[in-house]
């Protein structure tokens, strides 16, 4: 049997491709848990764009609303780290502090969200500016105001800690890596499953999804058979800053146990991008953001543990900068394939002015 797989690698470049995939093979399984980590912002992000694009309002001000929780989550849990002096709870490492951490950063992203649906359906303002601008705002006033409180040296506001799931399981033949990668995570990234799950469900299957989707698609019919769209609109939009707030406190209460100016480097522009390649759809856009998610995670991978052979010698040639910028070049390719192929609701983007009653 080695003689035969000797004999493949050897084939030029066709022997070099085989090489890679008996690399994925082997390393993704190793590296799960940490795919599904990366995945879990891109993925929520990509939930929070689905809500609102389904019913027609575009949400470019993803990155924003998640900077903006992650800020939160992380100086709530630092000011009340002492006034709730407790010890982590078996729960996940659950304390007071935490919880109301956790709710101060989806509160947050649930105002910064009513901030853009009033602009972009009440005002009808431009969707796409009203979104720059809640990027552009975020970005600066977290990095002014964590440059301030950074220099205090504050405390750490503690993090949620991950699940050890049973040996059990996890030394199972084929599948126990399957259950590494879903129950070796904190609650936020557990949820998430579970999350995408029923939002598919309801999109597709409830009265609030057909409603949703017949708001997207065309709001004047809707209104026509009794369908508040502007009051539909403004709830998606709320329910969506859910997600992308669920989102940021990922970055700075489980993923870390801090906060960094601009730490969500791009990942609400990659949450949209899955949208787009999940045609709007919770689990598509779930899929899609693994997909990025693996990208990521290899080009680590690579960089800390090269694979053997020739191809460990093409890609050791390769400089490392090339894997850091592996998941936003995968992100381009990919969309620049679907893009055409993959329509969006009729309505989205498109502001409603209710017509007046004669």
């Amino acid at each position: 049997m080695d003689a035969v797989i000797n004999a493949l690698y050897a084939i030029p470049v066709l022997g070099i491709v085989i090489q890679f995939g008996g690399y994925l093979v082997a390393t993704i399984p190793a590296i799960s848990p940490f795919i599904l980590q990366a995945a879990t912002p891109l993925a929520f992000g990509a939930l929070c764009g689905v809500v609102c694009e389904r019913s027609g309002v575009v949400n470019i001000g993803i990155e924003g609303t998640m900077l903006a929780a992650a800020f939160t989550g992380w100086i709530v849990g630092v000011v009340l780290a002492p006034v709730f002096p407790s010890d982590p709870s078996f729960f996940f490492g659950l304390t007071p502090a935490l919880g109301i951490a956790l709710l101060a950063a989806l509160a947050v992203a649930v105002l910064i969200s009513l901030l853009h649906a009033w602009l972009s359906i009440s005002v009808r303002a431009d969707q796409i500016i009203s979104g720059t601008i809640i990027n552009i705002a975020a970005f600066g006033v977290t990095g002014y105001l964590n440059t301030l409180i950074a220099a205090g040296s504050p405390v750490s506001g503690g993090s949620f800690q991950t699940f050890n799931p049973p040996s059990e399981l996890t030394s199972l033949p084929v599948v126990g890596w399957l259950f590494d990668m879903f129950l070796s995570q904190g609650p936020i990234t557990m949820s998430l499953i579970v999350v995408i799950v029923i939002a598919q469900i309801l999109l597709f299957r409830s009265r609030w999804g057909l409603r949703t989707r017949a708001v997207g698609e065309h709001p004047k019919a809707a209104e026509t058979v009794g369908i508040d769209v502007i009051r539909l609109r403004y709830r998606n939009v709320l329910i969506g800053g859910l997600f992308a707030g669920l989102a940021g406190a990922y970055l700075s209460m489980e993923a870390t146990n801090s906060f960094q100016a601009g730490m969500t480097v791009g990942r609400g522009f990659i949450a949209l991008a899955a949208m787009i390649i999940g045609r709007w759809t919770p689990v598509g856009a779930f899929l899609a953001a693994l997909l990025f998610a693996t990208a990521q995670a290899l080009g680590s991978a690579i960089i800390i543990s090269s694979p053997g052979g020739t191809l460990g010698d093409v890609m050791t040639a390769i400089p490392a900068q090339f894997y850091d910028a592996l998941p936003y070049l995968v992100t381009i390719v990919v969309l620049a394939g679907v893009v055409g192929r993959s329509i969006p609701p009729a309505a989205d983007g498109q502001p409603y002015e209710r017509e007046a009653a004669t």
